[in-house]
């Protein structure tokens, strides 16, 4: 039950964001969200680990995973990028509903999982992309053609993998996630005001976990 009541903080972690987000505090959104992230990748291989569905049957784990994941992935995230004026007029009101109706079916979808426990079509998550449009500030137009290519692929036959379930790579993967969340973290503190080597890993960091699983998809294992 223990598991469970730490996925939960979740949601009291979405709520502090989406808070922080109202008042225009983007570093201490970023911040909640970042702390959500790391308990959305311990909270899965606790739970395996104690055998939830077996210990403490009565709570849904996966339901209450999904309804978090939708509000710090999805939800506040589309939020920010709208009301932070990186997508002025039109832009930003077509970015929102693109983000929203797709994240939501492609998280109802039961075909999202692969073989290997990697995500078929882009996850949904939108909370990464926009802590990095954030750090990099491009131009909107570069901004909403991100949205629009991230949600068409997350319809598409593409592998992105899971840092932690994915066991190709995973000796690789994991350390550039743990690498991700401590510079997104670190420049959240910071309210995005530093620059040089910590956007170059950001960046970086960012194409691997975007782009290994379609690399394996590329080179299948032998």
């Amino acid at each position: 039950m223990s598991v469970h009541l730490l996925t939960a903080t979740g949601a009291v972690f979405a709520m502090l964001a989406m808070l922080a987000a109202v008042g225009s505090a983007w570093n201490e959104m970023f911040l909640w969200l970042v702390v959500a992230f790391v308990v959305d990748g311990i909270d899965g291989p606790l739970a395996r680990r104690f055998d939830v569905r077996t210990n403490a049957p009565v709570i849904d784990g996966c339901l209450m995973d999904l309804i978090i994941d939708y509000l710090t992935y999805v939800f506040i995230p589309a939020f920010a990028l709208f009301h932070s004026g990186l997508l002025p007029g039109w832009t930003g009101w077509l970015a929102i509903i693109i983000i929203t109706f797709a994240s939501v079916v492609y998280f109802a979808d039961t075909r999202m999982k692969t073989a290997d426990n990697s995500f078929s079509g882009f996850p949904g998550c939108w909370n990464m992309v926009v802590l990095v449009l954030f750090a990099l500030k491009p131009g909107f137009w570069v901004i909403l053609g991100v949205v629009a290519v991230l949600a068409v692929a997350m319809f598409l036959p593409l592998k992105f993998i899971h840092p932690v379930r994915t066991m190709r790579w995973r000796a690789l993967s994991l350390p550039v996630a743990l690498i991700w969340t401590g510079v997104a973290g670190w420049l959240a503190w910071h309210d995005f005001q530093t620059g040089g080597w910590t956007l170059w890993v950001l960046g970086l960091s960012s194409l691997y976990l975007l782009g290994a699983g379609i690399a394996q998809q590329i080179r299948p294992a032998s």
